[in-house]
């Protein structure tokens, strides 16, 4: 392996749980958020080189990988050749309690606009507000109202 692609493994190693985070907040089907992840790996690969480090990694991963999930949403995804990969898929478990809590906010989460998932996805990540912005390319101030209407929308929704 070269000097890039020990770098980029060590990219992909340290932001695995990220971006698999990002890819079930846009599907739960655990093929589609395996062919997601995939999509997210070749954007990260092809945009690698271009990196100049104006962000941090972390913001970068997940520009991309929000990107990525948000472009196969609206359905411009383009094939690619998938290998399959083996990602650990129980983080959400919902054989107890707080898994099932978790999966319920998941699944209102997922019927939000997509933007709005993007947004709440980072906060949820214990992202700053000045992060999110960067991430999502609006103003601190923009991310403060989205979320208090986000978090109002949540509230009010039923959970069927």
């Amino acid at each position: 392996m070269n000097a890039i692609e020990l770098e980029f493994t060590k990219l992909v190693r340290d932001y695995r749980k990220t971006i698999y985070t990002v890819c079930y907040f846009f599907s739960d089907n655990p093929t589609d958020v395996d062919d997601l992840f995939q999509e997210v790996l070749v954007n990260l690969w092809k945009g690698f080189p271009k990196f100049r480090g104006d962000s941090s990694p972390k913001t970068w991963v997940w520009r991309v990988s929000l990107n990525t999930c948000c472009k196969v949403e609206r359905g411009k995804k383009r094939n690619v050749p998938i290998v399959p990969l083996v990602i650990d898929k129980d983080v959400l478990s919902d054989s107890n309690e707080v898994g099932r809590q978790v999966k319920m906010l998941y699944d209102r989460i997922n019927r939000l606009e997509l933007f709005d998932r993007a947004i709440i996805l980072l906060w949820l990540e214990s992202m700053s507000y000045d992060e999110i912005a960067a991430i999502v390319g609006i103003s601190t101030s923009a991310v403060t109202s989205r979320l208090f209407r986000i978090k109002e929308q949540l509230k009010s929704m039923s959970n069927h």
